[in-house]
């Protein structure tokens, strides 16, 4: 163990991201009064080229004037490789209040990526007198943003979470498919002659998930395109869950009520967690260093694994 601690991630219900277009208004208030944790209003893939300015518009604007509530509320900007980004950050820092809590940067490739909004959102908050600090998210979204994704994770202090974009990651891969996450029909092991089939997002969401905690930064699943499919969503919900993300995004609104079961710890995982941790204070208390639970060894490592699912519920009952 690294005498270094990693940080912790920031204290945020996270388990839902919604999407909408800054191109479609209508969608706002309903956007608003939705269960998501997480609000991104779209200027990038969901905003066509002729629609871009008056969607930066709308979502001043909605920034402005809807209730938001408690929502961590974010703008997907456009991307770094585009003539829209920088009017973008520009625009929406300048005339939107500090209602506005975070940045969603897309297809980041290298930290570099990072450096450049940073200093021009640093910039704007210093001459606008920008009294909340804006917080930024990325999306690993090509084959550079997952090589690179540990120094993307400590670019900047104002990072706080990251995504992976399946759709972009995939065709900057070369990948043969044409699906948005899930399991993939070629994508299969045969055991006698029964075909088995694995998670071709596997890899690139564990990388991303021990960059995000090595980093102090929440991992998040990202879109799963088959909004027909709830069983299909669920599936890749949970095993992001185990392998350590927090949240999955939303396309659909459908999606909010399957992505909000997946990430909140149900009532018996919270008891059992709770009885682990008491279990351990008796047994620190009787100078043990571990102790038996329900027929099984709980330990240090055991306190650790009960305060994550602890302290998760604690966050999503006070959101």
């Amino acid at each position: 163990m690294s005498f270094r601690i990693q940080p912790a991630a920031p204290a945020r219900p996270n388990r839902c991201q919604l999407f909408g277009p800054g191109s479609n208004t209508k969608l706002f208030e309903k956007m608003a009064a939705s269960e998501a944790d997480v609000i991104n209003l779209d200027l990038e893939d969901s905003v066509s080229p002729s629609d871009k300015e008056s969607a930066r518009a709308n979502v001043i604007e909605a920034i402005n004037t809807v209730d938001w509530g408690k929502k961590t509320l974010s703008v997907r900007i456009n991307g770094l490789d585009t003539p829209y980004w920088y009017r973008d950050v520009v625009d929406i820092l300048e005339q939107a209040g500090d209602r506005l809590d975070q940045i969603m940067i897309p297809k980041v490739g290298c930290a570099g990526d990072i450096y450049a909004v940073d200093a021009l959102v640093t910039a704007i908050e210093a001459a606008k007198g920008r009294a909340k600090r804006i917080d930024f998210e990325v999306i690993i979204e090509s084959a550079a943003g997952i090589a690179h994704v540990e120094e993307i994770a400590s670019a900047s202090p104002r990072l706080v979470a990251m995504s992976l974009g399946a759709a972009d990651f995939a065709a900057s891969m070369g990948m043969a498919t044409t699906g948005i996450g899930g399991t993939q029909e070629n994508y299969y092991m045969l055991h006698d002659g029964q075909k088995h089939w694995s998670d071709p997002w596997h890899w690139a969401q564990a990388a991303i998930v021990a960059a995000c905690r090595t980093h102090g930064l929440l991992p998040v699943d990202g879109p799963f395109g088959d909004f027909s499919d709830d069983d299909g969503y669920i599936a890749q919900a949970l095993r992001s869950a185990t392998l350590g993300m927090v949240g999955k995004w939303a396309i659909h609104p459908k999606q909010i009520a399957l992505a909000n079961k997946v990430f909140t710890p149900s009532e018996e995982a919270v008891a059992e967690a709770r009885e682990i941790l008491a279990a351990m204070e008796e047994a620190k208390r009787t100078g043990a260093g571990a102790t038996v639970y329900k027929g099984r060894l709980v330990d240090i490592a055991s306190i650790k694994q009960a305060e994550v699912i602890v302290t998760q519920a604690e966050l999503i009952a006070g959101a």
